[in-house]
């Protein structure tokens, strides 16, 4: 389920004349039984809306005076959020005449023709005071403080997110809080500004609007509209014109390349505009690959395995993504660990929308496809929209979370084979892909197909912001892993001298004979260590070259690849404690 909240406006939208007929009623009941919350946002102060509507228990939160304050009817409780004007502002408006005038918590509010008094009186005093018009209404509310803050802050306290809500209304002051929401509605009687900026104008209006509005939600969560395409979150550009992305809501996302080809790195890029737009993603990430995303919570690191409890308490903030770390999982324990926190995180999405999208790296590894027939595999379990896979070998993942795929992003070397390929895992016949020189991709470039299109296309990829390799502590001082450290063995394997990472590495560099450093070098083990275990292209090339000057000495050669690892990576000034083994 998509959206999982209606916030409705009170005057015009589901009330006519101050008031809300029953069929009305009935429609908000066949809501909220549905398992969707519902938010009443309004101008009104709640004294005045209890003399006209005696159905407040229908609302899970009402946002009332414009944005400044919550009332919850179960526990009769109101919480301002904003502090209000000092009472001189309203005495003196009272002494100018201003007439009819109401104070609630926060709000003043008058009818035209005092806006200019009101006006004048907050120049007079100094105050930092904002006047919001709404169909003859002048309402004076602290800056900042409207619809849309009060929304944001109700849908906070509920654990939801605005992209999981829906905001119908019909004047002025409802921009404010139907333009955060994923999908803005206006009934037939409103404004044409109102419905200019809507995605759906409902046919009936008022009540009968909202009506028809619920009962489309409940139907087929709003699948229908062709207007929610406007949140699609771009990837890159085709011959630097047309944009390609990926719809929020969507089927899954397959990313997949040849190691150490930059999938990190794209998949970085995508969850960078996610989170620029709002939506919250949960990341597992075997290798600690995404230690640098500043935008999420990080649970788990290499010394410490993550704890599932702590998993589920970092979804609650809707504002921030989650890293959930594995490197201190044993490697054959992940795909074990995944199984057991994917119910936990299935539960948050039922609940609350959230994760939006769940990215799961080394998806052959996690997700593998089953030996033998048997009871359902933990893929069959993943939801079809909002997730994304990250693999070098599509063709070991199970083939149930292959189903779920809508989109392939495919990098590196073969593309046109790898695309091939998941069209035979999938039962699909492969779309015609453009010519790739020499078989591979350039990097930042990204071969898109959508299923059910005729061709694939080349999109350039914009590089993310993360600065994902110098910094990062994974590689520089953490543990990579005994199948993925580094091996000083010497010519004749006598050694066994494990680096770890990059910090042990040039210690154990400095402290080898030259026979080993220069045997190493000769088979060019550094840059492909560099390449296809730390993943670091660049640095691994700067060390091919290294590796090839043959006139260079171990002593010069030593000093070079120092240089270079430094030069993008921050070591530690001592050297971690524990033994190197």
């Amino acid at each position: 389920m998509r959206f999982h909240a209606l916030a409705t406006d009170y005057d015009g939208t589901i009330a006519h004349n101050g008031k809300v007929d029953e069929a009305t009623i009935a429609a908000l009941e066949r809501l909220r039984k549905s398992g969707r919350k519902l938010l009443l946002v309004s101008g009104r102060e709640l004294p005045d809306l209890l003399t006209t509507f005696d159905r407040l228990d229908l609302f899970h939160l009402a946002v009332l005076e414009n944005g400044a304050t919550i009332y919850d009817p179960a526990t009769k409780e109101t919480r301002v959020l904003a502090e209000p004007p000092p009472a001189k502002f309203a005495e003196t408006l009272r002494a100018r005449g201003v007439w009819p005038l109401s104070v609630g918590h926060v709000i003043v509010a008058t009818f035209e023709p005092h806006d200019k008094t009101v006006f004048d009186t907050i120049r007079e005093f100094g105050l930092e005071l904002q006047v919001i018009f709404n169909k003859g209404a002048v309402m004076v509310l602290p800056s900042g403080v409207n619809k849309a803050t009060g929304l944001a802050a109700a849908l906070a306290e509920l654990g939801l997110s605005p992209h999981n809500a829906v905001g119908v209304g019909d004047a002025e002051n409802d921009h404010a809080f139907l333009k955060v929401c994923e999908c803005s509605a206006a009934v037939a009687n409103a404004l044409p500004a109102v419905k200019d900026t809507a995605d759906v104008v409902t046919h009936g209006p008022r009540g009968e609007g909202v009506a028809e509005l619920i009962d489309q939600m409940i139907a087929n969560d709003l699948s229908h509209l062709k207007t929610l395409a406007r949140h699609r979150i771009p990837v890159g550009t085709v011959n630097a014109e047309q944009e390609e992305g990926v719809d929020p809501a969507g089927a899954g996302v397959l990313v997949c390349g040849t190691s150490g080809s930059g999938k990190s790195t794209l998949t970085t890029a995508v969850l960078e505009r996610l989170s620029d737009a709002g939506y919250q993603a949960l990341v597992i990430d075997p290798e600690g690959d995404y230690t640098n995303l500043e935008f999420a919570a990080h649970v788990g690191n290499p010394e410490h395995a993550p704890v599932t409890d702590d998993v589920a308490d970092a979804l609650k903030d809707p504002r921030r993504s989650v890293v959930v770390n594995l490197l201190g999982v044993p490697l054959a324990d992940r795909p074990t660990f995944f199984a057991q926190l994917l119910p936990r995180i299935l539960e948050s999405k039922a609940r609350t929308g959230r994760p939006h999208w769940l990215v799961v790296d080394e998806a052959h590894h996690m997700l593998p496809a089953p030996q033998e027939a048997g009871p359902a595999s933990v893929a069959a379990q993943l939801p079809d929209r909002g997730i994304m896979f990250v693999t070098v070998h599509a063709g070991s993942m199970d083939p149930a979370a292959l189903a779920n795929v809508g989109t392939l992003l495919v990098i590196g070397g073969h593309p046109t084979e790898t695309v091939t390929k998941f069209c035979a895992a999938v039962g699909e016949p492969a779309p015609a892909c453009p010519r790739v020189e020499g078989d591979k991709l350039p990097a930042g470039d990204a071969m898109y197909w959508r299923r059910g299109e005729q061709a694939a296309v080349i999109v350039h990829a914009k590089p993310p912001r993360t600065e994902r390799k110098r910094h990062l502590r994974k590689y520089a001082a953490g543990n990579l892993g005994p199948e993925r450290s580094f091996y000083f063995r010497g010519p004749e394997d006598k050694l066994n001298l494990k680096a770890p990472n990059l910090f042990q590495f040039l210690q154990l560099a400095d402290g080898v004979d030259d026979e080993t450093w220069e045997f190493h070098r000769a088979n060019g083990d550094y840059s492909n260590w560099v390449r296809y275990q730390i993943k670091d292209n660049q640095l691994a090339d700067e060390l091919d070259e290294i590796e090839k000057d043959r006139k260079a000495g171990p002593k010069d050669t030593r000093a070079a690849v120092r240089a270079a690892i430094e030069a993008r990576y921050t070591l530690p000034a001592d050297e971690p404690s524990g033994k190197i083994d």
